[in-house]
């Protein structure tokens, strides 16, 4: 079963999610979360972020330990990455879809064919054990189910899953809440 919860209340609201281990976040965009991480005890180093934008790992790399990648279900994966116009906060492998009605001042600015990986293979390509952490903060505009799909190996080890959620689809073909919900009690 699945809690609606607002990060940073997260923590304060339900401590056993906090982590013990460290925290897995994909779609770092700024890193903005540090922050809160750190005031939980969880350093830097046991922080792995990972970010599709290039130009966001650049900029954030020299104080975060941080991996460029577009996270999906499958690997290999010839995608568009949309980069969108309010500082790649909509950016997304997924078309906008309602998402252009309902944040009509959002648009794609720039569109980069990328590969995807999943969190599995990643993991065995930066020799990455399993349970090198115990949280999850997923925020990958609509891809959140391809992200939890592809990371059947690590899941197991993750005590709370904190993740972006959609009703409908802002996003073309992306997750909604009721498959995450199945996927995850699975």
């Amino acid at each position: 079963m699945y809690k609606l919860m607002l990060i940073p209340t997260i923590f304060n609201d339900y401590p056993e999610c906090i982590p013990k281990k460290g925290i897995l976040h994909v779609g770092a965009h700024s890193c903005e979360e540090k922050e809160l991480y750190n005031s939980i005890g969880i350093v830097d180093k046991n922080i792995l972020w990972i970010e599709a934008d290039i130009n966001l790992v650049k900029k954030y790399i020299t104080n975060n330990n941080i991996i460029h990648a577009v996270i999906s279900n499958k690997d290999n994966e010839s995608v568009n990455f949309n980069i969108t116009n309010n500082e790649g906060q909509s950016s997304s492998i997924l078309n906008l879809k309602t998402h252009k009605y309902e944040h009509p001042n959002v648009y794609v600015v720039e569109v980069r064919n990328m590969k995807t990986i999943t969190l599995n293979t990643l993991f065995q390509n930066y020799n990455i054990a399993y349970d090198t952490y115990d949280f999850i903060n997923l925020d990958i505009q609509g891809a959140e189910l391809f992200a939890l799909q592809g990371a059947t190996q690590i899941l197991p080890h993750i005590k709370a899953v904190y993740c972006e959620v959609n009703e409908k689809e802002l996003y073309e073909n992306c997750g909604l809440i009721t498959d995450l919900e199945q996927l995850l009690s699975e």
